[in-house]
């Protein structure tokens, strides 16, 4: 498997805390079934603003330590991006990084609100010739209000990357019901661990795939966990299915069931 949303670059962002603690997280991802991770540090402006030179130092130094101890697990360069109006200006001063160097761009958008500036920044991407990710949507609470605006994001042209431990519970019911239907609706093109720390997802990866098998089945399974990742690092077009609107009554939207 592919994972394309990762914090295990040592001491850039809210992630591994030291180089040794990278190599822990990814022999973690590799025993888990893991053979390839696009490490994806926040870029955030004004407060996570590491540069992708420096940024690539940090990957070389765990990869040569990986080599050391025969762990054959391959690490490229990424971000998730906070979003901002100068997502193609750092990109072109190469303050952020695609995904593996791909036209396929991680971005991130507030926890807690809207941000009303979406529709700009991804129309701006997709005018550059780049293609949106929008990392875990299923966590946002303005989409489990009304999850039907991914199949608008999806419509405009944008990819969504939904977290493995979503559908266990790891981040609240309200991201387990939305992830559910986001499967159940043709809206999850990318599984991401979003891994900061030793000993938490990956020791549960396992248990996710069997609970996403449920819903959309082994092959669908393969596409969003290797052929659509690959597809990135290939940086080749991504066919996706066509999303279907999610039907919701009045007590499903305000309520989240």
């Amino acid at each position: 498997m592919i994972d394309v949303h990762s914090h295990i670059v040592f001491k850039v962002d809210d992630g591994a805390k030291s180089i040794e603690q990278s190599i822990e997280i990814i022999k973690e991802a590799y025993n888990s079934g893991f053979n390839k991770i696009i490490a994806t540090p926040h870029y955030i402006e004004g407060y996570y603003e590491n540069t992708t030179q420096e940024i690539g130092k940090r990957i070389s130094l765990i990869s040569d330590e990986l080599k050391k101890i025969n762990c054959p697990i391959k690490i490229m360069q990424g971000n998730e991006i906070y979003i901002t109006e100068n997502i193609i200006k750092l990109l072109n001063e190469e303050k952020v990084a695609s995904l593996a160097n791909s036209k396929y761009v991680l971005f991130e958008l507030p926890l807690n609100s809207e941000d009303m500036n979406l529709n700009k920044v991804v129309y701006h991407l997709l005018e550059n010739e780049k293609i949106p990710v929008l990392a875990h949507p299923e966590r946002y609470p303005f989409v489990q209000k009304n999850p039907n605006v991914l199949f608008d994001l999806i419509e405009k042209g944008v990819l969504l990357q939904a977290n493995y431990g979503s559908i266990i519970g790891q981040y609240g019911k309200g991201a387990k019901n939305t992830v559910k239907k986001m499967f159940k609706h043709n809206m999850v093109h990318l599984l991401g661990a979003d891994v900061h720390r030793p000993n938490s997802v990956y020791l549960n990866i396992q248990e996710s795939i069997k609970e996403i098998e449920k819903i959309i089945g082994k092959d669908q399974l393969e596409i969003i966990t290797n052929s659509n990742p690959e597809q990135i690092i290939n940086n080749q077009q991504i066919e996706i299915e066509e999303p279907q609107k999610i039907k919701t009554n009045f007590f499903q939207k305000y309520f989240n069931k």
